[in-house]
């Protein structure tokens, strides 16, 4: 019942499918939770309009301003002004070089825009500042594999897997690139880091469906599971419908992966990876239509 007015049943026509090979696959996206899309926040709004005075009237220090500067463009980030984020982390950069978090930041926003040489040096500059800095790991591998350089990205996304073999989301990204690198070898290792995986996170059934041991119909099923508010629910749609957007486009049907990634993006969870590239998937998706 709490879901009965944002989360109901669609049976999706995919008029546009009509006729091409995913005709007969149009059953399998029939029992779709609607995402409802992520409210802008209020607060958030509030945090920002702070900041800009806090900024205009306080004297800071350099590390000050950096500080702040990062942090509303998180907030930026967070409500899909993607522009005056990239902005902000530019500015926290210029006023403390050796702030690792803004250079990761801003590689992110290199990485959407297609800025791939760009956003490996943001990514480098990250490392090199902070060692440690583990999700500079996992964007420098999703920049490498949307950059064509599978071979380096297979590294980078095995290394930010190991740190926590028991996410199936990282493990996801790593058989991202083994698989464009190594499609022979990949659903190996998959399965290899599945016997690590969290069998009580919602996502390890994503993994299974990878590896054919789960069907797409039991991964809908179970997507409530657990599930105790609306936003909750919202943000793992986000997730659900990336991955099975990525499951598709593997099965060579783009018609149905390119529905999962307009879903992914309709959640309006604009801070969240899966958010952030599905409609660099899209594009994708349209080059290699336009090229076969």
């Amino acid at each position: 019942m709490l879901y009965r007015l944002s989360a109901i049943l669609l049976v999706i026509g995919l008029a546009g499918c009509a006729q091409t090979p995913d005709t007969a696959k149009q059953t399998e996206m029939g029992n779709l939770l609607v995402p409802e899309p992520a409210p802008v926040s209020v607060r958030s709004q509030v945090a920002i309009a702070r900041f800009e005075q806090i900024l205009t009237n306080a004297q800071l220090t350099d590390s000050d301003k950096a500080q702040i500067h990062f942090q509303r463009g998180m907030l930026y980030d967070s409500v899909g002004l993607s522009g005056l984020a990239q902005f902000d982390y530019n500015r926290a950069i210029s006023f403390k070089p050796d702030m690792a978090e803004a250079y990761n930041s801003l590689g992110v926003h290199l990485v959407q825009q297609r800025e791939f040489s760009q956003a490996y040096e943001a990514f480098d500059s990250t490392l090199e500042i902070d060692p440690d800095y583990e999700f500079a790991f996992l964007n420098r591998g999703i920049a490498l594999y949307y950059g064509g350089r599978a071979d380096l990205a297979v590294q980078d996304l095995a290394t930010f897997a190991a740190k926590a073999p028991q996410d199936p989301f990282r493990a996801l990204w790593a058989y991202f690139a083994d698989r464009e690198h190594d499609p022979l070898t990949s659903k190996n290792l998959l399965a290899e880091r599945r016997a690590a995986l969290a069998e009580q996170h919602w996502a390890t059934k994503l993994v299974d469906m990878f590896l054919g041991t789960a069907t797409e119909n039991q991964l809908l099923d179970s997507l409530l599971t657990g599930v105790t508010s609306e936003k909750e629910l919202t943000d793992r749609l986000c997730e659900a419908y990336f991955y099975l957007g990525k499951y598709h486009e593997e099965k060579q049907q783009p018609g149905i992966a390119s529905n999962y990634f307009k879903f992914a993006l309709s959640t309006n969870v604009f801070e969240y990876v899966e958010h952030r590239y599905a409609r660099l998937e899209l594009e994708r998706l349209r080059k290699n239509t336009v090229a076969e």
